[in-house]
């Protein structure tokens, strides 16, 4: 009996002093790294695409001057929403880069906090929707729906929308999938053509119903798009001007024209994790994303489209996307309503498996 109770005052002992350690450990772990919060080092959530690159032109840099540690961890946009779903109540994350789409979801989902502008001198220089996109975070970089096609066939003048449903180009051109970032913008330009407007769906999905047999693919890579043309195996897709930069910048026979009608925009924007152990971190990082040093390298590096009126813009960028580089609603660009995407997009992923790629 004495045995056991002394082995039940050790067990007790040991659990103590566990409980002690863990919680100098906490203490020591909760120090504001470089002007961060409590958590030290900051984590930065961001694409697989280009990180390498975004590594270099835009991490380093910042830790550089402001002397705040960071930790980037890439993947995508579906892998990572779904890591702060599960994460929700013990956040692990700083700041998320992500696409509109996924943004807006994750600020319905109560995932992010709403940045102060105050705390973001760069966002004054920025173009206009960056400043009122309505959302929590803010806009960093830009996407331009338009037409991809082949010069060969239609030489200067690119086709319009409509003219995917002529029957001489049956079997010749590509659509993007729903689940593209295109995919969505698309979708609602087809229901600005045909339709009472971009939220006509029902428009929109009788009209792409009909040209399901006259589409070679419904793509949903850059990849799988660019071989297609490349090959001669479509002469027209609707795509993204970031789909043609390399493509035009070596030669091949690929233009991108914006669209006659649907001037959509996409947008990656980045937001602030709500219960951010690095809040201030967090802003002083995304006030650096939007400054003319990143963004000028970022375009430079892998095309992103900058959102500070004073960055620089590639000369392939200029060309392909003209002035719509630098100021896509002066061009006439404007965002898909995301709350209304927000709301309808699980029931036209399967509306669109069911009638147009099914």
């Amino acid at each position: 009996m004495r045995r056991v109770v002394a082995l039940l005052r050790a067990t007790v002992l040991a659990t103590v002093l566990a409980t002690v350690l863990a919680a100098l450990l906490a203490g020591c772990g909760s120090s504001s790294g470089g002007g961060g919060g409590s958590g030290g080092e900051l984590v930065v959530s961001g694409f697989s695409f280009g990180a390498q690159d975004f590594q270099r032109t835009v991490i380093e840099p910042f830790q550089k001057q402001t002397g705040i540690k960071v930790s980037f961890e890439p993947g995508s946009n579906s892998d990572r929403y779904n890591k702060l779903l599960v994460n929700k109540a013990r956040p692990d994350t700083d700041v998320v880069l992500m696409s509109d789409v996924f943004a807006r979801q994750g600020e319905q989902q109560g995932l992010f906090t709403k940045i102060d502008p105050a705390s973001l001198p760069n966002l004054a220089q920025t173009v206009g929707f960056a400043r009122s996109s309505g959302g929590m975070g803010v806009p960093y970089t830009f996407t331009l729906l338009g037409m991809l096609y082949s010069t060969q066939t239609f030489g200067s003048t690119p086709p319009t929308v409509a003219a995917l449903w002529d029957p001489k180009f049956a079997g010749k051109i590509a659509l993007p999938d729903i689940s593209a970032t295109a995919g969505v913008p698309f979708l609602m330009a087809v229901a600005q053509t045909f339709g009472s407007g971009p939220t006509d769906m029902a428009t929109a999905f009788t009209k792409l119903a009909e040209l399901k047999p006259h589409v070679l693919q419904f793509y949903s890579s850059t990849t799988e798009l660019l071989s297609l043309l490349q090959r001669g195996e479509i002469v027209a897709a609707p795509g993204l001007d970031l789909f043609a930069y390399g493509a035009v910048a070596g030669g091949s026979p690929i233009g991108w024209a914006p669209l006659d009608t649907g001037k959509f925009l996409s947008y990656n924007e980045a937001e602030i994790v709500a219960g951010s152990p690095n809040p201030k971190a967090a802003a002083t990082f995304v006030n650096y994303l939007l400054s003319a040093e990143a963004e000028s390298a970022t375009a430079k590096a892998f095309y992103d489209k900058p959102v500070n009126r004073g960055a620089t813009v590639p000369p392939i960028v200029a060309q392909v996307s003209g002035g719509a580089a630098k100021d896509p609603g002066a061009a006439g660009f404007v965002p898909i309503d995301l709350n209304f995407v927000a709301q309808h997009r699980a029931e036209w992923i399967d509306e669109f498996a069911r009638r147009v790629s099914g």
